[in-house]
């Protein structure tokens, strides 16, 4: 209890230093529920001026040996108005989840059925009522069917629905054999869910000499492919060099035509890109390269392209300043990166280590915005003797799941930097997938808000040290992120005052200036309502 009360009196003390902000961003929570047993909330997947849906799932158990999925639908003020069941039967047999989107002003519900008898998986559509959330059986409708990779194996659906949601990219697997290059199947809908086109495709390289990351479709029903390729199997390097590079594939006029554009930075190390079509049709490319390796970076890539015989608009590599990469290395450090950097020793230069690019944001001028994470796991195994089972000899395995600094980047139209910043921010919990770690963000006007669980004592003013936040106590923190890169942090609330602790990774954004934040505990669980100032 001693415990408990100064953690409380702690809190009480950082928040009254920073009344005026809290005070302008206060949560407002609805009430306390009880979730369905074993389950757990997945994600937020539409949201209107009135409301926002919810899906909630449950693991198949050894009693059920199925999965089950619930539509959620909250109001404004955080209550729950309605739980419906997904009904995943197809002529009384089980079928997979494959996902729930809203389109065209409409819910869809993708189901996927495995008919062992043709070898076949056949994916369905249903359209779902958003005020009552149940299925329309007269709507359920036959999408796609496609060869089952094995008779294991069958091989799931995947989609992609860009921001404007003028297309829908249905997407899966075909089978191929091993060595040879793999096979996909493309179908793109217009936003009433009509097909536009369909093409199976096949990729140009063996599949250990490709890694595909990404799949996006443009305003014109265009398919992109982003890309690794390796030169030499899956190695990373050879000679101290990158032995991949990343590859741009594309297919135009309906998937009759298609395109590759190779991206490489000079013997520089790619370690992170990622792809965004804008409205204007022009291909942007941002992502970290270092010159070590693919486990740090050193600065940014930035790559504007016209797909109209692939001209390039922008290219450019920027690196971090020197203060940016060593601001956490102490002074002796410090002048030991800067000596490395004075001869040119690229093994000693700093360099920050394991960020996860999250977010590319771009802007109006050209430019764009990077947001990473820190993110890593580090596994360690404890080997011991059980006495009780004839002296057996054990090993049991510990994952640390780290989330730390966030730092965003904005890059000019031309490349170049404009800013960096970066919010501190230590998470470390163990065997549990980070559940309650890393953050959530906002986009408000001209700013950028960044929401996560933060140690209690990180807003003790008088205390420099950084505190790791390890799934027990816990403040909401609220970092700001101002056009000129400054950035502000202070405590929203604790978890003692909600009664539960937020999950950043289901939080979303739900208006101009709202945010529904989730936080549960136990089978307790509620929706707070974030209003930005």
């Amino acid at each position: 209890m001693r415990h408990v009360l100064r953690v409380t009196v702690l809190f009480c003390i950082c928040l009254s230093a920073n009344t005026a902000r809290a005070q302008s961003n206060a949560v407002a929570w609805g009430p306390e529920l009880k979730e369905p047993s074993g389950s757990t909330l997945r994600q937020i997947v539409d949201v209107s001026r009135e409301d926002f849906l919810a899906l909630r799932y449950r693991p198949a158990t050894s009693l059920s040996g199925i999965e089950r999925y619930w539509l959620e639908r909250y109001d404004h003020r955080m209550r729950l108005v309605r739980a419906e069941a997904l009904d995943l039967k197809y002529k009384n047999k089980h079928q997979d989840f494959e996902g729930v989107f809203a389109l065209g002003g409409k819910l869809w519900l993708l189901t996927s059925f495995h008919n062992k008898a043709k070898k076949e998986v056949y994916l369905f559509r249903q359209e779902v009522s958003r005020r009552s959330l149940r299925q329309n059986p007269r709507s359920m409708e036959l999408v796609a069917r496609t060869p089952a990779l094995s008779l294991t194996r069958t091989g799931h659906f995947n989609y992609f629905i860009p921001s404007d949601s003028s297309h829908l990219l249905i997407y899966n697997s075909l089978p191929y054999q091993k060595g040879q290059p793999e096979q996909f199947a493309f179908r793109v809908f217009t936003p009433d869910f009509r097909l536009r086109w369909e093409r199976n495709v096949r990729l140009p390289w063996p599949d250990e000499q490709f890694r595909v990351e990404e799949y996006r479709v443009d305003r014109e029903g265009n398919v992109y492919v982003l890309g690794v390729r390796f030169f030499d199997g899956v190695r990373e390097r050879r000679a101290g060099k990158p032995n991949y590079q990343y590859v741009i594939l594309a297919w135009f006029d309906e998937g009759q035509r298609r395109e590759e554009y190779a991206l490489s930075l000079d013997g520089k190390f790619i370690t992170d890109l990622t792809l965004r079509i804008g409205r204007d049709g022009i291909i942007n490319c941002a992502g970290f390269y270092s010159e070590r390796g693919t486990w740090s970076i050193k600065g940014t890539c930035y790559l504007r392209l016209d797909p109209r015989g692939w001209r390039v608009l922008t290219e450019q590599a920027s690196p971090f300043a020197f203060e940016f990469l060593t601001h956490y290395l102490n002074p002796r450090r410090q002048q030991k990166a800067r000596e490395a950097e004075a001869r040119g020793d690229v093994n000693r230069q700093a360099e920050l280590y394991r960020y996860a690019l999250d977010h590319l944001i771009l802007r109006s001028d050209g430019g764009a915005v990077l947001v990473a994470e820190q993110y890593y796991v580090e596994e360690y195994t404890l080997y011991y003797t059980d006495y009780y089972m004839g002296y057996s000899r054990n090993q049991r395995r510990y994952y640390y799941y780290n989330y730390n600094d966030i730092i965003v980047v904005n890059i000019r139209p031309d490349g170049s930097l404009e800013w960096t910043t970066r919010i501190p921010k230590r998470q470390e919990t163990l065997n549990d997938h980070g559940y309650f770690s890393s953050y959530a963000m906002a986009t408000v006007r001209d700013r950028f808000y960044f929401i996560f669980n933060d140690h209690p004592r990180n807003f003790n003013e008088r205390d420099n040290r950084l505190y790791t936040f390890d799934g027990s106590r816990s403040v909401v923190a609220l970092a700001e992120v101002r056009k000129d890169g400054t950035v502000r942090t202070w405590p929203l609330t604790s978890s003692q005052e909600a009664n539960v602790m937020i999950r950043p990774k289901v939080c979303r954004q739900i208006g101009p200036r709202d945010m529904a934040l989730y936080g549960e505990w136990g089978r307790r669980y509620r929706f707070g309502r974030l209003r930005f100032q």
